[in-house]
């Protein structure tokens, strides 16, 4: 298997372990939306106590990506997708958090055509 075969064997196990419902297709497309991030144990992985990281997701992902309004709305998201990748979970991978909230925010169409 591949490298990214690899890592997307841990997303869709984060995905199963966790109960999120993320699909296969969404998971794999937004895995490959993020490029070589994925192969670095710092980038492929979101930090849920540093507000620098939050804030990151939120002007990157949120607004830039998906294309979202900045509002309150969108930190109560990140918020809501840290609780559900579990509080004691170190390995939040920036490919399911992505996914959780691209799916959360109905923009999964940006991914799975």
């Amino acid at each position: 298997m591949s490298k990214f075969d690899d890592n997307l064997e841990l997303y869709k196990a984060q995905n199963a372990e966790l109960g999120l419902g993320l699909s296969e297709a969404l998971l794999t497309a937004v895995a490959k939306s993020l490029g070589p991030s994925i192969y670095n144990a710092d980038s492929s992985k979101v930090s849920g106590t540093d507000q620098k990281e939050r804030e990151t997701v939120k002007n990157n992902f949120l607004i830039k990506k998906l294309g979202l309004k900045d509002g309150p709305e969108l930190d109560a998201a990140i918020e809501e997708a840290m609780v559900k990748m579990g509080s004691s979970n170190r390995n939040k991978y920036r490919t399911v958090v992505y996914a959780l909230l691209a799916k959360k925010f109905g923009k999964e169409s940006l991914y799975v055509k």
